[in-house]
């Protein structure tokens, strides 16, 4: 694709990582985004495995911490990490806070000004840059996964409940919960969505378990020592699946945070579980 730019691009475990750039309709600013393409990318198309990042972070964060790659390139995954906000604009009070505004998008489609002109980081996740993607490497369309971390456990969660038959599979490190109860998502969805609780509500992954459980099997890490329980709220989501018959794996890791040290520690589960899933 012309409109695709290569930013760069490293040998890594016989495969390519790379950060590439592409002007986006969705946000109408250019954006980044990560992918590696493991060696069997060079033989056929290979399935895709989706990672959305958390607040504060870019497209950098879980290419460079959580050590994915060995793994993806074992088992012929693609890796692609989107950024996790627009970037280039300076919109009031976008850069004040770590969790409104830039590095902070919450994979939501905005509807209130000036937000609705850029943040529709809904669509442009699982919309906009998969078709990207798709058109430029050598990707088995029909065969993705997704999976985040904190905001972009999220946003992972939300795009398999939204739309189950998109994805093969889902899983999440330490996910916001419920974004319309946490101090984290409320301040952004007000500004982003106005002050309607039950536009709120589309977004948040514990309401819409409640009322629409999906086929899939969802795979939970968290850690008992996370610093940001309150806010992730995790005794929501696993309510919510026990009551509507959800299914959920949901493991208590013993001492581990919310950093990519804990990521990186059970990332290979993960993409064992997503490769069970896809191939």
């Amino acid at each position: 694709m012309s409109s695709l730019k290569t930013i760069s691009e490293q040998a890594c475990f016989g495969g390519i990582q790379g950060i590439y750039s592409h002007p986006s309709s969705s946000t109408g600013t250019t954006m980044k985004f990560s992918l590696f393409r493991p060696p069997q990318a060079k033989c056929k198309p290979v399935p895709v495995l989706w990672f959305l990042s958390g607040l504060t972070c870019t497209e950098e964060n879980f290419t460079i911490k959580a050590g994915a790659q060995q793994y993806a390139a074992t088992h012929g995954l693609m890796l692609v990490a989107p950024d996790t906000s627009p970037r280039g604009l300076d919109l009031p009070g976008e850069h004040d806070d770590y969790d409104f505004g830039s590095s902070a998008g919450f994979y939501v489609n905005a509807t209130e000004p000036p937000w609705a002109s850029h943040y529709q980081m809904y669509d442009y996740v699982t919309q906009e840059l998969v078709k990207t993607v798709n058109a430029f490497l050598p990707i088995d369309a029909e065969r993705k996964s997704i999976s985040g971390h904190s905001m972009g456990g999220h946003g992972a969660l939300l795009a398999c409940l939204r739309q189950p038959n998109q994805y093969a599979s889902v899983s999440a490190f330490s996910p916001i919960c419920t974004v319309s109860q946490s101090e984290w998502g409320s301040r952004a969805l007000l500004q982003y969505l106005g002050p309607d609780k039950e536009r709120w509500y589309e977004y948040d992954v514990s309401k819409i378990i409640r009322q629409n459980p999906c086929h899939h099997t969802i795979l939970i890490d968290q850690g008992n020592a996370d610093p940001f329980l309150k806010e992730l709220r995790p005794s929501d989501l696993k309510a919510a699946c026990e009551d509507s018959g959800q299914n959920l794996v949901y493991r208590e890791q013993n001492g581990y945070d919310h950093s990519y040290f804990f990521i990186s520690t059970f990332i290979e589960d993960h993409l064992r579980f997503h490769a069970k899933a896809l191939t």
